[in-house]
């Protein structure tokens, strides 16, 4: 095999309580890429439709991952004597908050992987895919990259050493995104975050993020929409996203579990039981941006289990 095409799902991040270290894959929107072998060592990114983005390999997130990859393999096994070339068709619009750059790193490590016999594991191939996320926002943060490769729902435990876990999303679990057409950069929006949190604040949110896990393993959707609160970021960030109380609201209104910010924003996420309930929830969050003349893009998606798939 010297060619593969592949589906780089969209996924959120954060899940309101787990900042930096919780995330789910999306099942419906996403890129797609072509990673081909070549004679020629090196990697080439040769296309990119759908977004204007860097050719150049050093200033491409899936450029920047995928020679992260092939460094830690000459060092874990042998030379490598042939390059790669990609391809990417973006669908999920940079700075949207459902994981862009994710999409794009984790399909550049996956496919070169699968090209060389699958010498690492999907576990293996989030640390590279995390040098992407690096050069976009200048954090190598997991949240986004672990359940592009993994699917479902996945726990960074640590960082250091790093430790994901996956967890499989109840069945009638479903996610509504709404993406207000706004460009709001990770950077910018880690940039007003505080670096330090109170004690009574933290405390909230440990409880949040452990009744979250909690209520995924146990099939208790009326956990998790309790526990889908985020004391810390929320506050912070929401400022920075039109119509977000309002739009929140609506999504409570027309039976979500609960809503928050999707990554950095600007999207909104709303988890709810049931695909008839999260076309409601659409539909509603839908009307509001309306109102308020501003366009938006709309996703309605069950969890993906699997990650970036072969197409």
């Amino acid at each position: 095999m010297t060619q593969i095409k592949l589906f780089c799902p969209a996924t959120i991040a954060n899940l309101s309580c787990g900042f930096d270290v919780l995330g789910l894959c999306l099942d419906n929107a996403g890129d797609e890429m072509i990673v081909r072998k070549v004679n020629e060592k090196g990697i080439r990114i040769t296309k990119i439709t759908g977004a204007d983005l860097p050719l150049e390999t050093e200033k491409n997130v899936s450029g920047v991952s995928a020679v992260a990859m092939l460094e830690a393999y000459e060092r874990d096994f042998e030379p490598i004597t042939v390059g790669f070339e990609i391809e990417i068709y973006k669908h999920i619009k940079a700075g949207s908050g459902i994981g862009s750059s994710a999409a794009s790193s984790a399909g550049a490590v996956f496919g070169i992987n699968e090209l060389l016999g699958k010498p690492y594991s999907r576990k293996d191939l989030v640390q590279f895919a995390m040098q992407g996320e690096k050069l976009a926002s200048g954090n190598a943060h997991a949240d986004n990259v672990a359940p592009a490769l993994l699917g479902g729902f996945t726990l960074v435990r640590s960082y250091s050493p790093l430790d994901i876990i996956l967890i499989d999303s109840p069945e009638e679990l479903f996610a509504t995104v709404v993406h207000p057409q706004i460009e709001l950069k990770t950077s910018d929006a880690r940039s007003v975050l505080k670096q330090t949190v109170s004690l009574k604040s933290a405390i909230m949110q440990w409880g949040n993020v452990g009744g979250l896990i909690a209520g995924l393993y146990t099939k208790d959707y009326d956990l998790i929409g309790r526990s889908l609160h985020d004391e810390i970021v929320e506050p912070l960030r929401s400022v920075l996203i039109p119509g977000f109380d309002l739009i929140k609201q609506t999504a409570l209104e027309n039976g979500a579990l609960g809503s928050g910010i999707s990554g950095s924003g600007p999207s909104i996420f709303a988890l709810s039981r049931g695909k008839e309930t999260a076309d409601k929830i659409a539909k509603a969050m839908s009307e509001v941006y309306e109102k308020m003349n501003l366009p938006y893009e709309i996703h309605v998606s069950k969890i993906n289990p699997d990650g970036v798939r072969i197409l």
